[in-house]
C-alpha cells in the first residue's frame, strides 16, 4: 500500500471512529449504560410476544375486527391513565416505579405462555391480557422518559439518548418478530410468550444494578389534580408543544394502524405465513433502525421541525406506494420507509417536547406525549379493523398515507411561526449559545429587562394570533 494510500485509510478509520463515538457518547454514563443493555435484551423478547399475539388473534378469529379490537384493548389504557402516570413520575421515585411495572409485565407474560402451552387460550383472554399489558404500559412509559434525562445527567447527552433509545426498540423490532415467526413455524406462539416473561430479568438486574441519587420532585406539594390540570394548561397554552403532540397525534391515529393489518396483509395479499409476517415487520424496524442510528449522531435539535415534515411526506408516500403493493420484496422495500420516516417522526418530537419542557412538569408532558403517540393509536386500529372489513385492507392503507401527506402540509405551514416561539426558549436553555450571549449583552445596553419581557411577550401573542388564524 503506498504512503497516500495508507493516510487515507488511517483518515477513515478516524473519522469512523469519531463517528461512533458521537453516535453513541450517552453510553458513557453508568445508569444508562446498565438500562440500555437490559432493556435491549428485554425488548427483544417484547417484541416476539407482539408478532405472535397478532398471529395468534388472526390464527383464532380469522377476524381483522378482533385483531383491531385487541389492539384497542391494549392501547385504550393507556390514553386513559398516562396522565395518572405522568403526575406519579412527576411525584414519585422514577426508579421504583420502572422497576415495579417491569415485573408486572413479567407476570403478565408468565400468564400468557401458561395459558397458550396449555392450549387454554381464548380469544378472551387474549383481549383482557392486552388490557392488563396496557395499564402496565400507562405507568411505564412517560416514566421511562421522563427517567432518561436523569439517567444521563448531563443535558447535552438527551437528544443523544433519546435516540439511541429508539434504536434499541427498533433494533428489537427487526430482530424480535423475524425470531417469533420462525419459532411460530417451529412450534407455536407458546415459546414466544415464555422467552419475553424470561427476558424481563435482564432489565430488572440492570435497574437493581443502579446507583440512583434521591430527587426531591418539585411538585410533591401539589395536589394531583391540580398538577394535572396544570400540566394540560401548560402543554396547551405553549403553542410549539401543543402543535408538535398535535401532529404526532393525527399521524399515530390515521398511519399508525398500519401495523395492525399486517397479519391479514402477509395472509391475504401475500398469500404467506407466520414467517412472511415477521419478515414485514422486522422490515418496518430495520428501517427505524437506521433513522434511530441517524438521529443519534446529530449534535444539536436545530433543524428538527423541518426534518418531522420530510418525515411524515416520507412515511405518507411509501404508505400509499405500499398500499399497491402485491410483492414480499418491493412490500419489504416500502415498509423500510414507513419505519424509517415514522422513527424520526417519532425521536424527533420526543427530543423537541423535552427539550422544551420545564423540569417539574417533564413527566405530566411527556404523559401527554404518549396519550398523542401510543393512546390515539387504538382509536385507529379499532377504525381500521373496520374499514379493512369493509373497504379492504388495501383501500384502508391508502387512505391513511393521503391523510399523513395531508397533515404533513399542515405542519409545515406552521413550521415557521413555531420555530419563532421555540427560539427564545432554546435561548435560555443554552442550546443557542451565541445568539444567547449576543442578545444578553445587547439587551443590558439598550433596554430595562422589563421592556425586553414586555415585547416578548408582546410578540409571542401575535405569533399565537396568526397560528391560531
Amino acid at each position: 500500500m503506498t504512503i497516500q494510500g495508507k493516510r487515507l485509510a488511517a483518515s477513515l478509520c478516524s473519522h469512523f471512529g469519531e463517528h461512533v463515538k458521537t453516535t453513541f457518547r450517552s453510553l458513557a454514563c453508568r445508569n444508562y449504560r446498565l438500562f440500555f443493555c437490559g432493556q435491549g435484551l428485554s425488548l427483544i423478547g417484547t417484541w416476539m410476544q407482539h408478532a405472535a399475539l397478532g398471529w395468534l388473534v388472526y390464527r383464532l378469529s380469522n377476524s381483522a375486527m378482533a385483531l383491531g379490537l385487541t389492539a384497542f384493548s391494549g392501547q385504550i389504557p393507556v390514553f386513559i391513565l398516562a396522565p395518572i402516570g405522568g403526575v406519579a413520575a412527576d411525584r414519585y421515585s422514577k426508579h421504583r416505579i420502572i422497576l415495579l411495572t417491569q415485573i408486572f409485565a413479567m407476570l403478565q407474560a408468565a400468564v400468557l405462555a401458561a395459558l397458550v402451552l396449555s392450549g387454554r387460550v381464548e380469544i378472551w383472554h387474549l383481549i383482557l391480557l392486552s388490557a392488563v399489558l396496557g395499564v402496565i404500559n400507562a405507568f411505564d412509559i412517560p416514566t421511562r422518559q421522563a427517567f432518561v434525562i436523569e439517567m444521563v445527567e448531563d443535558s447535552e447527552y438527551l437528544g443523544n439518548a433519546i435516540a439511541l433509545n429508539s434504536s434499541m426498540f427498533n433494533a428489537a423490532r427487526m430482530v424480535g418478530p423475524a425470531a417469533a415467526g420462525v419459532i411460530t413455524y417451529a412450534a407455536g406462539e407458546g415459546p414466544c410468550f415464555l422467552i419475553n416473561a424470561v427476558s424481563f430479568f435482564a432489565v430488572i438486574l440492570s435497574l437493581l444494578l443502579m446507583k440512583t441519587r434521591r430527587v426531591q420532585p418539585a411538585s410533591g406539594t401539589v395536589h394531583p389534580l391540580s398538577q394535572l390540570k396544570n400540566g394540560f394548561l401548560y402543554a396547551y397554552r405553549f403553542s410549539p408543544i401543543k402543535y408538535v403532540i398535535s401532529f404526532i397525534a393525527f399521524i399515530s391515529l390515521i398511519g399508525m394502524p398500519y401495523m395492525v393489518l399486517m397479519p391479514i396483509f402477509a395472509r391475504e395479499i401475500l398469500h404467506g405465513g407466520p414467517q412472511t409476517y415477521g419478515l414485514l415487520v422486522g422490515s418496518a424496524g430495520a428501517g427505524a433502525t437506521l433513522a434511530a442510528l441517524y438521529m443519534a449522531a446529530r449534535k444539536t435539535t436545530l433543524g428538527l421541525g423541518i426534518r418531522l415534515v420530510f418525515a411524515g411526506a416520507l412515511f405518507g408516500t411509501a404508505l400509499v406506494l405500499f398500499s399497491f403493493s402485491a410483492s414480499m420484496w418491493f412490500s419489504m422495500g416500502l415498509l423500510l420507509f414507513c419505519g424509517f420516516g415514522m422513527m424520526v417522526l417519532v425521536a424527533g418530537c420526543n427530543t423537541l417536547l423535552q427539550t422544551m419542557v420545564d423540569n417539574d412538569k417533564r413527566g405530566i408532558v411527556m404523559s401527554i406525549y404518549l396519550m398523542a403517540f401510543v393512546g390515539t393509536t387504538p382509536l385507529g386500529s379499532l377504525a381500521a379493523g373496520f374499514l379493512a372489513h369493509r373497504l379492504g385492507v388495501n383501500y384502508t392503507l391508502l387512505i391513511g398515507g393521503i391523510l399523513c401527506l395531508l397533515a404533513s402540509g399542515l405542519f409545515a405551514r406552521k413550521l415557521p411561526l413555531l420555530q419563532k416561539m421555540m427560539h427564545p426558549v432554546y435561548i435560555k436553555k443554552g442550546i443557542i449559545k451565541e445568539v444567547a450571549q449576543g442578545l444578553q449583552s445587547a439587551a443590558e445596553l439598550t433596554a430595562p429587562p422589563e421592556d425586553y419581557a414586555n415585547r416578548r411577550a408582546v410578540e409571542y401573542e401575535s405569533l399565537k394570533e396568526e397560528l391560531d388564524k
